[in-house]
């Protein structure tokens, strides 16, 4: 995992703020009132704005970055030539206490949650069936499915913290495998809680072939 802060963000998240706001009223689908809005997947193509682009390259380059260090003692010897390719990306506008339940992304190897608007922390904790919990993400490792029916004691104490909650704050991008579980927590505020989600397929030139065999 990894966390990239937007130097821009200030500006940047003025006015996504604002267009996604119009975009989910105007949406025919949308139900006025309600707490949780997911957009479609397709932002790449529907919004064309200087602040937008700015945030996707932004997105790319963070991407490239974190991918390129994850990866730096398994990718093949002189292989540099890579593609980048987002596969689908989104906006996500909740509040009222409303959450987004456990779930993985598919279709990719990497994902990411950019967030455009929250209240600050100090006031996020002014709800106290929240605290400081309150619109965090949450991260499930791949051993919390094996605590059901593992034995406790200090010998797989390394086991026992199987959860990463990350707190937002707008401008910050978080970086993750795509197969990690995790979790939008309930939240609550003064502003809409605003996020950006994506997939990302990163491609060799010549194909995505590492010790000996083909990626499908």
């Amino acid at each position: 995992m990894a966390v990239h802060r937007l130097a821009q963000a200030a500006e940047v998240n003025d006015v996504l703020a604002r267009v996604f706001t119009v975009m989910r009223a105007t949406d025919p689908g949308y139900q006025a009132g309600s707490s949780f809005y997911a957009s479609s997947d397709d932002l790449l193509g529907r919004v064309d704005l200087p602040e937008f682009q700015v945030l996707v390259q932004f997105i790319a380059q963070s991407l490239q970055s974190t991918i390129k260090e994850a990866n730096h003692s398994v990718w093949p010897q002189g292989r540099h030539a890579m593609q980048l390719e987002l596969v689908g990306l989104w906006f996500q506008i909740q509040n009222g206490a409303a959450f987004h339940d456990i779930h993985t992304h598919g279709n990719c190897s990497w994902s990411g949650v950019y967030y455009v608007q929250i209240d600050p922390l100090e006031q996020r904790r002014q709800h106290p069936e929240f605290a400081a919990l309150n619109g965090a993400t949450r991260f499930y490792s791949p051993m919390f499915p094996l605590l059901g029916g593992a034995h406790m004691d200090m010998g797989n104490a390394f086991m026992q913290q199987a959860t990463l909650d990350v707190t937002p704050s707008a401008g910050e991008l978080v970086l993750f495998p795509a197969f990690l579980p995790h979790k939008a927590l309930p939240y609550s505020g003064a502003q809409d809680r605003i996020v950006v989600s994506f997939n990302a397929q990163l491609h060799a030139s010549g194909g995505d072939k590492v010790f000996g065999y083909a990626a499908a």
